[in-house]
């Protein structure tokens, strides 16, 4: 399916020439009929010649249903833009212009109306309405004159219609789905139903969707699908559908809402933009309204310079880097112009100088943002985030080989600043070291917070980076042996002791009198200098092999007390160190008593 919005002055006969094409009466309520007037958007359809679906969405044209018109030319692709041969260019012709140019829409036809009332004027028109365009995408747009009264040029207008619509690219069904709500209404029998244009992404029956809307988000289910009042199991762009949703009040739909895959799209309140059309931003007003895809909402304008400024918005809309934007007066029916979002998780402005720092960032992107930009901003960026901003075309993208940045797990880092955090870490790992000699090093999260990481994933790299290591869940610098300081005296004399008797383990009022406490004594233990035991009892680190060769001299199996007996001990050390060899499968207990060499 191709979807075409109409676009003109009131009472060109945009929904007259719908009608004549397709059959359908696009103005849906009894007051649009009784006026002649199109106040809502309306829905039709045909199938051209060549097998085309083609479903048109007809806007109002007076100046008074502006936010309708918005809502239907928002997500449309193509456009038809109309004008009446007898009456030519009129207000609304502008209007309608500039909401073209606001949006970016560069593909259409341009259709003169009415030819049958004069037809003398066809061609002053026709450059009439070339003048007007020419600073918009329709400039060269084909140009088809009909008479829906009389049925002349629709043959034409078809054909137009159908060599537009070949050249038009299209979109990916795989990709991530976000649908502007245009209208929800309740079915008997079937419940809440949305309809809306889908141009990206496809929706399947099953699917659970987000629903963003003028609260927080709400977890929706597809109930069915309909698309030109047919079932479907499943569709994709570019379409208008009606999806029957299960979970939700169609009170509690608006237009504007949007329909999402779950944590696929950032929602955001507070974007930058770049003026596209329209007056400079130093020239607008501070309160506007902001128009994207079928959404109309309240927003601030904070500008930076002529062409860059923050807008606070009323409400969250999903909005990523490119996507354009509509604003206008809040009150009076006029269009300031059109802009398009650069960022939408812009930096705070605290400081002095902060809105000129951001202007110049902002100039140097491109139009629809950059994952490098991005990257160096932030420092580290996960990669899933810049695929959710559409910055990269998926979440596994590698970063280009000459940008400085470098692909860390699931992260994108620059590179001086991932060299800075190293920096940092080794400082403040050499300094714990100088403060606490007996310290193992600096935790993980202690680093994560000395460094103020964004993610702890991103610890690893700068360690390596830094060139540290972790040992035991700390990080110190390679092959550091802890040091002592005043206990090393004391050290030396157990060490001594132990050396002369392995197993005549100093007792805690020994070690306590010389200065050799917990701490001390893990210190001591990671330098591999002593090992600890259950019970306080310490020996060196060679004791249990002794041990060994002292069990192997005895009748197997042995009892405790002839393990105690051949190294000249107590039951207090005896017993720990048996235990440990058990734990070592050095030693294997056989019963409540008697223990052999593990063979």
């Amino acid at each position: 399916m191709y979807v075409v919005a109409t676009s003109g002055h009131v009472d060109h006969g945009k929904s007259t020439l719908v009608r004549a094409l397709t059959g359908m009466e696009p103005d849906r309520w009894a007051e649009e009929k009784r006026r002649g007037l199109t106040i809502d958007l309306g829905f039709a359809w045909v199938d051209l010649a060549s097998g085309k679906n083609v479903a048109f969405v007809d806007v109002p044209g007076h100046e008074r249903f502006l936010g309708n018109m918005l809502a239907g030319l928002g997500p449309a692709p193509v456009v038809c833009f109309v004008v009446a041969a007898d009456e030519g260019w009129q207000a609304q012709s502008s209007d309608h212009r500039d909401a073209l140019a606001a949006l970016g829409i560069e593909r259409g036809l341009i259709v003169l109306t009415k030819t049958d009332r004069a037809p003398e004027r066809v061609e002053a028109v026709t450059e009439q309405v070339r003048g007007e365009l020419a600073g918009t995408g329709l400039r060269d747009a084909p140009v088809v004159a009909v008479s829906a009264q009389n049925g002349t040029g629709l043959g034409e207008f078809r054909s137009a219609l159908d060599s537009l619509l070949d050249g038009l690219p299209l979109p990916d069904p795989a990709d991530r789905l976000r649908l502007w709500v245009d209208r929800a209404f309740s079915v008997s029998g079937a419940g809440t139903v949305v309809t809306g244009t889908l141009t990206s992404g496809t929706v399947r029956v099953g699917d659970r969707l987000l629903l963003l809307g003028q609260g927080r988000g709400r977890s929706v289910t597809v109930r069915s699908l309909q698309s030109h009042n047919s079932s479907v199991e499943s569709i994709g762009p570019t379409n208008r559908v009606a999806i029957n949703l299960r979970g939700i009040s169609a009170e509690d739909i608006h237009r504007g809402d949007a329909l999402l895959a779950p944590n696929a799209w950032p929602t955001t309140d507070e974007l930058d933009v770049r003026r596209m059309s329209g007056i400079s931003f130093e020239d607008a007003p501070a309160e506007i309204m902001v128009h994207a895809g079928s959404s109309s909402v309240p927003a601030r304008l904070r500008p930076f310079d002529d062409d860059h400024a923050r807008v606070q918005l009323s409400r969250e809309l999903a909005l990523i880097p490119g996507d354009r934007l509509v604003m206008r007066y809040p009150e009076a029916r006029v269009l300031l112009g059109g802009a398009r979002v650069l960022d939408v998780d812009p930096a705070g402005l605290t400081r002095r100088g902060d809105s000129a720092r951001q202007a110049a960032w902002l100039a140097g992107l491109p139009d629809t943002g950059d994952a490098v930009a991005e990257t160096k901003r932030r420092g580290a960026v996960r990669v899933a985030r810049l695929h959710q901003l559409g910055l990269v075309a998926t979440d596994t993208a590698e970063p280009p080989a000459d940008a400085n940045i470098l692909r860390a797990g699931q992260w994108w880092i620059h590179r001086p600043v991932l060299i800075s955090w190293a920096g940092q870490l080794r400082t403040a790992v050499e300094r714990l070291h100088e403060r606490d000699p007996l310290s193992p090093g600096l935790t993980r999260g202690a680093a994560i917070g000395e460094l103020s990481l964004p993610g702890p994933e991103l610890l690893s790299a700068i360690i390596k980076q830094a060139q540290l290591e972790e040992r035991d869940g700390s990080i110190t610098v390679p092959g550091r042996a802890a040091g002592l300081g005043a206990a090393e005296k004391s050290l030396t004399t157990v060490e001594a002791q132990l050396t002369k008797n392995p197993f005549a383990a100093p007792e805690a009022y020994e070690l306590d009198d010389l200065g050799l406490g917990p701490r001390e004594l893990a210190a001591a233990e990671r330098a591999g200098r002593l090992l600890r035991l259950e019970g306080g009892v310490v020996v060196l680190p060679n004791a249990p092999a002794l041990a060994m060769r002292e069990l192997a001299r005895l009748e197997q199996p042995f009892t405790t007390s002839q393990a105690r007996q051949a190294w000249g001990t107590t039951r207090r050390v005896a017993i720990p160190l048996l235990e440990h060899l058990d734990a070592r499968g050095w030693t294997r207990r056989l019963d409540g008593s008697k223990r052999e060499i593990a063979r």
